[in-house]
């Protein structure tokens, strides 16, 4: 399916999805970063941007994400757009992650079972397109859209696996020299036997084959392979309640930014035993390297203004391995942003252990002391 039936939309916003890769590109080769594009932090973020664009302008707003940021955009659609409330037509595109019958990640799989049922909960018509999807099908529905969107109704495309085409080549890369996995092997060498929380894709993926390769065990590291935003909460959990254990996370630009009010409230609870390192390409890298705005930004400072009492940066190996080492010595929550490349191996594995498997062996090895 081609992307014209896009063209009659003027602005675009929300999340990157590997499912959605066809249409990342495009909007990136047609309008860049730009009032006509934006790539929000998360896609309650960018449903509330396409509030605003139709407040301004009374025009149709486009979002875009995959199917685990339903639930992001459920209080927004539920308490702003709906019809009850400020009736504001939205159309969404949605990639369909886990659906039944395709073989897929495990944080996909429940996601993909309930993806038509969230909609038509949230009152947002849908409309699936596949491979086998003809071009008249696509605008017919967009004619019956239409008709709902008068009526301050929202409505979706749900996009299956290979269904959206785009032929143009849109390159992601950035000046860093760094490389994640190897920041990661560096990370992985100075921890030890402590706990590590690592965020999900490739980061997760990348600490499970370094273990691998060492001949290690995979207990003291607990791989989030959903649930974007959210490893630094987890690892705080466990690090109050194990104060005695120095708990390492690692997280990735475009998971912090996702939700970065977790960075206020582990800077208000401050524990001492803490090393939160954010590994920042500036790129959704996982799911195929759109920017995200934290090459824009100061994370060192915002750790610093969330109260993080040790908050560094570092652009090599030598400041690096300096500020683990100091880390792992140090009784004082630390915030390092290591500065990272875009790039992974192409030949990158999975965990050959379930999620489950993870949990129990990861609560085993904190449990054992």
């Amino acid at each position: 399916m081609k992307l014209d039936f896009l063209r009659e939309f003027e602005f675009f916003t929300g999340v990157p999805d590997s499912q959605l890769k066809a249409l990342c590109n495009w909007l990136m080769a047609e309008y860049g970063i730009s009032r006509r594009h934006i790539i929000a932090a998360n896609e309650g973020n960018a449903a509330a941007l396409a509030a605003g664009y139709h407040l301004a302008t009374g025009k149709v707003p486009v979002v875009y994400m995959q199917n685990s940021g339903e639930g992001n955009i459920i209080n927004p659609v539920a308490s702003l757009m709906n019809d009850k409330v400020y009736g504001i037509p939205c159309l969404f595109i949605v990639g369909w992650r886990g659906e039944p019958g395709i073989h897929d990640e495990p944080q996909h799989i429940y996601q993909g079972e309930v993806t038509l049922k969230l909609l038509e909960d949230m009152d947002i018509a849908s409309f699936v397109i596949g491979r086998e999807t003809r071009e008249e099908e696509v605008y017919a529905r967009l004619e019956e859209y239409r008709k709902l969107w008068a009526e301050g109704k929202q409505c979706a495309f749900v996009i299956r696996k290979g269904a959206l085409e785009y032929d143009g080549k849109v390159r992601y890369e950035n000046a860093n020299t760094m490389r994640r996995e190897e920041i990661i092997r560096h990370i992985a060498a100075v921890s030890g036997t402590d706990p590590i929380v690592s965020t999900t894709g490739k980061a997760s993926r990348e600490l499970f084959e370094i273990r691998q390769a060492n001949g290690q065990g995979h207990g003291t590291d607990f791989l989030t392979v959903g649930s974007m935003g959210h490893s630094s909460s987890i690892a705080l959990g466990i690090a109050l309640q194990k104060p005695e254990k120095k708990v390492w996370i690692i997280d990735g630009d475009g998971a912090v930014l996702m939700h970065m009010g977790s960075m206020a409230v582990m800077g208000a609870n401050a524990p001492e035993n803490v090393v939160h390192i954010v590994i920042n390409n500036g790129a959704h890298e996982t799911v195929g390297g759109m920017p995200t705005v934290a090459g824009q930004i100061d994370l060192v400072q915002i750790a610093k203004g969330c109260g993080y009492p040790c908050a560094v940066r570092a652009e090599n190996f030598e400041e690096l391995d300096r500020a683990l080492l100091e880390a792992r010595e140090r009784h004082a929550l630390t915030f390092i942003e290591a500065k990272s490349a875009i790039g992974a191996r192409d030949d990158l594995g999975r965990p050959t252990t379930t999620a489950k498997e993870n949990k129990e062996g990861f609560m085993r090895t904190l449990q054992a002391e």
